[in-house]
């Protein structure tokens, strides 16, 4: 798929002219990454946003110079952008990026799009309803730290790993999930083995099959 309908496939980009796309396309650069690979950390001075075009990245809060734990608040997917804030505010980056498995990204420096964004309504409202659906997101994220427990957070992040699937291969290693939920590895595994007991879940190694998904989606409110 060229760029300019990758950018055009973006809340960001949706519905900007082709001239416009096609110049912003332009200054974009292709970046490949294997898993593990770190776009940037949190706390540094941003230049680019990006837009993933195979594999997955994921958004995260570490607690350096600490520990090694994190907190994996978003996961982005092929056609998904991501890093735009730096732009609109010139501070540093909030959180960290960093490839959960072999990826492709497209970088696109902030100077290519700011000269656009100052001539475009449409764009710049194009922002504010993808920083209102990031905030949403946030403020969801938020409540389920105050009003669900553990075990109802885990069994949360497996149904939207689980993309509607009953049967479904985790996307993330034991320790992402754990930074997904924001609790230790060990009670999210205890909470696993909840699911498996109670006849909800089958797992075998990485690969999970759900057997009640009433149950789980249940638990998960």
């Amino acid at each position: 798929m060229a760029h300019e309908q990758v950018l055009a496939d973006t809340e960001f980009f949706a519905d900007a002219p082709a001239s416009m796309l096609s110049d912003i396309a332009s200054s974009g650069k292709v970046r490949q990454l294997v898993r593990g690979d770190v776009l940037f950390e949190a706390g540094d001075a941003p230049d680019s946003m990006y837009v993933v075009l195979s594999g997955r990245i994921a958004i995260a809060i570490g607690n350096r110079p600490f520990d090694h734990r994190e907190s994996v608040i978003a996961l982005m997917d092929e056609g998904d952008l991501f890093g735009e804030m730096g732009m609109l505010d010139s501070s540093t980056r909030s959180a960290g990026a960093r490839a959960l498995e072999a990826s492709t990204v497209l970088e696109l420096p902030y100077a290519a799009i700011l000269a656009q964004l100052n001539s475009s309504t449409d764009l710049m409202w194009n922002v504010i309803r993808l920083l209102s659906r990031r905030l949403r997101s946030m403020d969801q994220a938020l409540a389920d730290s105050v009003f669900l427990d553990v075990t109802g957070r885990t069994a949360k992040r497996l149904l939207q790993l689980s993309a509607g699937k009953n049967d479904f291969s985790l996307p993330v290693t034991q320790e992402e999930l754990a930074g997904m939920v924001g609790a230790s590895r060990e009670r999210v595994n205890k909470a696993i083995a909840s699911f498996i007991k109670l006849h909800w879940l089958e797992q075998h190694d990485r690969s999970y099959r759900i057997i009640d998904r009433e149950k789980l989606e249940q638990r998960a409110l």
